[in-house]
Order: structure tokens, then C-alpha cells, then sequence
């Protein structure tokens, strides 16, 4: 398969045998390749690696945080996705991670499967995050009020599953509906948050105090 037409991985892991296993996994995995693996945000960020397409990187890294290397990345990277790693789900570390432009947000005991998939998935306009993390995130959008046009109980299921990382396709499959009809829905939760992404919409419910 051309390397066009692969998802262009980069792993961000200070542990190295970590990093080895994800890249060794990546590698094996038919339609992905993995063009960089390093132990640093800093590594990472001054590195030739160009057209990303998903960065793997590890929230816990020495001295520049992976939280602090998502702005830089996503300058320099616009259209690369970023999911994090984590061994904690440390709720404030994941709601910075999300506000700060993180696309998605796993455990490191995540299975390897479902670690594809969710490389995958990211590619495919999901938001993959482990489930115990999908929980914390919306039982925290609905803690906290919004001060803005209020969603209807549909809006607010569609986001709710949009927090979670499914794609428009899963959501209509598990609300009996079409995806037109979520694209729909999708749109005006965007204009009531009055953001233009999945990942700022996110961003917005997870943050608004």
C-alpha cells in the first residue's frame, strides 16, 4: 500500500520499551505506519516529520508535558489528530488535554485492538476516549451550566455520544435515525456553542463553568 494512502502515526513515549511496543504495533498493523517515535515533546517538536496524521502522546512526559506540546504540535501540524496516553484518568489532566486540542484520550492499558481502532476511528471524525474517561467527561458537562442557547434533549444526547468519540454513523445507528439527521443535529449544537468543530464543541461543554 503507498504511503499516501496509509495513517501516518507518530508515537510521543518517554518509556522506551512503551514506545517500542506502540511503534513495533503500529508498524505490523496492514493500511498504518508509524514515520517517528520519540522519547520528548521537545524531540518531537524540532523533528523533520511532516504530513501526520495521528500523534499518540503521553501526557506524563519529562519536562515539557504532552499537554503543554498539543498547542506547539497543532501549529505546526494543523491536520494531524492528537490522542493522548495516559496510565491515570486524571479528570483536570483530561479536560486540559480536551481544551487544549486533544482529539482523543486512552488509558495505557487499553488493549491493542481497540488502541487501533481508535487510531482508526480518530481518522475516521471519531473522538475515541477510554470509557471510564467518556463518563467523567459528561458527568461533568452536565455539572456545570452552560449560560448559552439551551440544547434540546436530542442536542444534548447527540453531544453527550460526541464526548464519548462516536462517529455521526454510531450515533444515528444508536438513536434509530439517519446520518443526515445527526449531520443536522451536529450543526446546531455547533451554532448554539458557537464553535465550528467537533473538538471545540467538546472543548466548550467540558470547559464551561
Amino acid at each position: 500500500m503507498p504511503l499516501s494512502e496509509m495513517i501516518r502515526v507518530v508515537v510521543v513515549e518517554d518509556h522506551q520499551g512503551i514506545r517500542r511496543d506502540l511503534e513495533a504495533m503500529i508498524d505490523h498493523e496492514k493500511g498504518m505506519v508509524c514515520i517517528g517515535a520519540f522519547p520528548s515533546a521537545e524531540s518531537f517538536l524540532e523533528s523533520e516529520v511532516d504530513e501526520i496524521d495521528v500523534v499518540l502522546m503521553d501526557i506524563g512526559l519529562p519536562a515539557m508535558s504532552g499537554i503543554e506540546a498539543i498547542g506547539p504540535a497543532k501549529r505546526r501540524w494543523p491536520r494531524a489528530d492528537i490522542l493522548m496516553l495516559t496510565v491515570h484518568h486524571d479528570e483536570e489532566q483530561v479536560f486540559s488535554a480536551i481544551c487544549s486540542g486533544a482529539i482523543g484520550y486512552l488509558l495505557k492499558s487499553t488493549p491493542p485492538e481497540q488502541l487501533l481502532d481508535a487510531v482508526r476511528d480518530i481518522r475516521a471524525g471519531g473522538a475515541p476516549m477510554s470509557p471510564s474517561i467518556a463518563r467523567k467527561v459528561v458527568a461533568r458537562m452536565h455539572s456545570v451550566p452552560s449560560g448559552m442557547e439551551e440544547l434540546s434533549e436530542r442536542e444534548q444526547e447527540v453531544l453527550d455520544r460526541l464526548i464519548a468519540g462516536k462517529t455521526n454513523a454510531q450515533i444515528a445507528a444508536e438513536l434509530f435515525v439517519s446520518v443526515n439527521t445527526i449531520s443536522f443535529h451536529v450543526k446546531q449544537i455547533y451554532r448554539k456553542l458557537h464553535v465550528h468543530s467537533r473538538a471545540a464543541a467538546v472543548a466548550k461543554a467540558v470547559g464551561r463553568r
